[in-house]
């Protein structure tokens, strides 16, 4: 009952969490031919970023504002959370202004395909782009300048990372060429991790303005014309009202379980919480804490860049481990159980973008943990399920009781220091030694000893 009751919360529970998260947001904005949406790019592009600009970006379609305004200074991010931002820019019928701002801020990597993505695009003086060169299989990151690095890759060239590249340089022109910029040095950025500053990057054509700040940007925008889905535009930006959205709960809740270490974490205490749970049935607390993690963590994964072989050998290290505690061996498939775990957790992340690993002060300490759990107190939590009962009313069968008086069928006995009621199918004597053979609720069922014997 227990059980049924642990699994409908959390099936209840993850039923809320999810149809919140996928729900259509139902905050309208007001209708305005002269608003402007104000969205911002901070830190590394992922996940949670992709949701709030799109779902955002949707927003200011529906609301019939002039333009979106993004705010941008960021390192880079995961490929498939830019791709996705680009896409919803480029099917935009309003205008997306992208500015790097403010003054120190870059757009790097990632930030240099949105940059390039966007109908106009601006920097505040003293900022820069570049460095887009794609790192691993699912990500892209800033790798600088390091031109040993550049080098040593053109002189062994790695067919994967080649085929990455070129995907990457044909991508990028062919967002160059729909707002007339710079092909060329966009190829460099993705190549040679080329990087500009916004003085050379205006003068290269690479962005269409520099403005020290959003009001300057606005009046160099006024009368701008502009190509939006194939339609010219011209910009009337006077009077203009700025209405800043800041990321909600939403996407503040998924930027914390999008965070590869904090999806590590829901991971294991799943994997911990679901085992504790199988291993001893109706604790309740262990199996839905552990149900609800594991599927949080599921969902976050999904979001990113996994390696399945990384996962796999997280689970199997996790397997070894616990058969461990049920079958000793000397400590060889708990070792084995370690090691395929680090490795596991080592690998889970498919991509070298800043921000998006597992710390390894973490999977040491979840290494050490599990172990210890796994294979020690485990271990002690299945020995004693074989020990033998040694309090309650278990304890009473087999026992030896010594009869009070003469009773045919029904009597008492003394037992455990206690006088107990006994029923009998043979007639009994005072002081004859009898032995428990079954207990209901506080009736004793006993046989006499020599005659069990001499059965």
């Amino acid at each position: 009952m227990f059980m049924v009751r642990s699994i409908r919360f959390i099936l209840l529970f993850l039923l809320t969490v999810i149809s919140t998260v996928y729900a259509e947001d139902e905050t309208k904005l007001p209708s305005n031919s002269s608003l402007v949406i104000q969205l911002e790019i901070k830190g590394v592009i992922g996940p949670a970023t992709a949701d709030y600009i799109i779902r955002n970006l949707q927003k200011a379609i529906d609301s019939q504002a002039i333009a979106v305004l993004i705010l941008m200074d960021t390192p880079g991010g995961l490929d498939i959370s830019m791709r996705q931002i680009i896409k919803q820019i480029i099917a935009s019928p309003i205008p997306v202004i992208s500015y790097v701002s403010p003054s120190g801020a870059r757009a790097a990597s990632a930030g240099t395909y949105i940059l390039y993505a966007s109908h106009i695009a601006a920097m505040a003086p003293a900022t820069n782009l570049g460095a887009a060169t794609p790192v691993q299989i699912g990500g892209f990151g800033n790798l600088g300048d390091d031109k040993a690095k550049g080098e040593q890759s053109k002189a062994n060239p790695d067919p994967m990372a080649h085929k990455m590249v070129n995907d990457a340089a044909a991508y990028i022109r062919g967002l160059a060429k729909i707002h007339g910029r710079n092909e060329q040095w966009a190829e460099l950025a993705v190549r040679d991790a080329a990087s500009l500053s916004a003085t050379e990057a205006l003068k290269l054509n690479v962005i269409d303005m520099i403005a020290p700040d959003v009001s300057n940007l606005f009046k160099q925008l006024q009368g701008r014309k502009i190509n939006v889905a194939g339609k010219e535009l011209i910009l009337n930006t006077k009077n203009i009202e700025i209405q800043s959205i800041k990321p909600d709960w939403r996407s503040q809740f998924l930027a914390v379980i999008t965070n590869p270490s904090m999806a590590y974490i829901l991971l294991m205490v799943g994997i911990y919480g679901l085992i504790l749970e199988f291993s001893h049935p109706g604790s309740i607390v262990p199996g839905t804490v552990g149900g609800i993690c594991f599927l949080l963590a599921l969902y976050a994964l999904q979001l990113l860049p996994v390696n399945y072989a990384g996962m796999g050998l997280i689970l199997f290290g996790v397997a070894l481990m616990v058969v461990e505690a049920f079958m000793p061996s000397f400590g060889i498939l708990g070792l084995g159980g370690v090691v395929a775990f680090v490795i596991g957790s080592v690998i889970l992340m498919d991509t070298d973008v800043p921000g998006f690993g597992i710390d390894t002060e973490l999977i040491a300490g979840f290494a050490l943990s599990s172990a210890a759990f796994f294979i020690i107190a485990l271990g002690f939590i299945l020995k004693a399920r074989h020990n033998p009962v040694v309090s309650g009313q278990e304890q009473m069968l087999d026992c030896i009781g010594v009869v009070l008086d003469d009773f045919t069928e029904k009597g008492m006995i003394h037992i455990h220091s206690e006088n107990w009621q006994a029923i009998s199918d043979q007639p009994l004597r005072k002081n004859e030694k009898v032995r428990v053979t079954a207990i209901t609720g506080l009736l004793l069922q006993v046989v006499p000893i020599k005659k069990q014997e001499n059965k």
